[in-house]
């Protein structure tokens, strides 16, 4: 009922700058939180960022000063500035919105986007 779709990935040189989108479209009654994890070969998922209605942001410390999330409410858009990449940041990311309808919250997944980032 919600779709999720990630675009932005791509082949990169260490230092260099990504900017991943998430947009979602279906039924829904609002979009709480969006997020992004991260999953490498043979390593768990973990999360990269996050970011209330409100705006209040969380962070990987792997990530912090680097990559900064962000969302445009009026495009149930989800954002994801990457500088400064390193190879360590390989991996697929994947986004995440909690959204309302009516007393329920539910959880959805895009389908994710490989970022490689080369030394």
């Amino acid at each position: 009922q919600v779709q999720l779709v990630e675009s932005g990935g791509g082949l990169v040189q260490a230092g260099g700058s990504l900017r991943l989108s998430c947009a979602a479209s279906g039924i829904f009654d609002s979009i709480n939180n969006m997020g992004w994890y991260r999953q490498a070969p043979g390593k768990q998922r973990e999360m990269v960022a996050t970011i209330t209605s409100g705006g209040s942001t969380n962070y990987a410390d792997s990530v912090k000063g680097r990559f900064t999330i962000s969302r445009d409410n009026t495009k149930n858009t989800v954002y994801l500035q990457m500088n400064i990449l390193k190879p360590e940041d390989t991996a697929s990311y994947y986004c995440k919105d909690i959204v309302s309808r009516g007393r329920h919250e539910f959880q959805y997944w895009g389908q994710g986007t490989q970022v490689t980032v080369s030394s």
